[in-house]
């Protein structure tokens, strides 16, 4: 889940003074320019962690979501929750518009690793349940070692 790109510079590296503009402006207005950057990247930095916390907490559905079968998108859930982002946006004068586009990229984001949390559970399930049938059969063993008769089945 977690990609690193290589062209992109890290915090270790990261260059806050960096700019275009440097030489081109007066010195305090650049100053003035780069403290409010600051502030920038200060939030920037604090949304990529708000959000991989959210992603922990979203993988935990998707793995209860697969446990019990259900669905990976809940359609219901999310007209609620891209309403409520709507109105909090508009509480904080945030375009509604933007918060909708953004609350949609990630449910697109968390639908799709619901998909690969609830494929890779059925192939799990699928694996083991070949595995034991292979295994069951008249005088064989199951892989827990428990004798099997001619009519024994595992349901996972």
């Amino acid at each position: 889940m977690t990609q690193h790109n290589h062209d992109v510079p890290d915090s270790e590296t990261y260059d806050a003074a960096a700019s275009s503009l440097a030489g081109q402006v007066d010195n305090s207005v650049m100053a003035e320019l780069l403290s409010i950057r600051s502030s920038i990247d200060n939030i920037d930095a604090t949304l990529v962690y708000l959000l991989a916390e959210r992603f922990k907490a979203t993988q935990k559905v998707g793995f209860l979501k697969a446990a019990h079968r259900l669905p990976a998108g809940d359609p219901g859930r999310e007209t609620a929750q891209i309403a409520r982002l709507k109105r909090l946006a508009e509480d904080a004068h945030l375009d509604p518009a933007f918060a909708e586009k953004f609350l949609n990229f990630i449910i697109g984001e968390v639908i799709r690793h619901h998909e690969a949390i609830a494929e890779d559970h059925q192939a799990a399930a699928e694996n083991h349940e070949a595995a034991v049938h292979t295994n069951v059969g008249e005088g064989t063993q199951q892989p827990s070692g428990i004798p099997s008769g001619p009519q024994t089945s595992v349901v996972a």
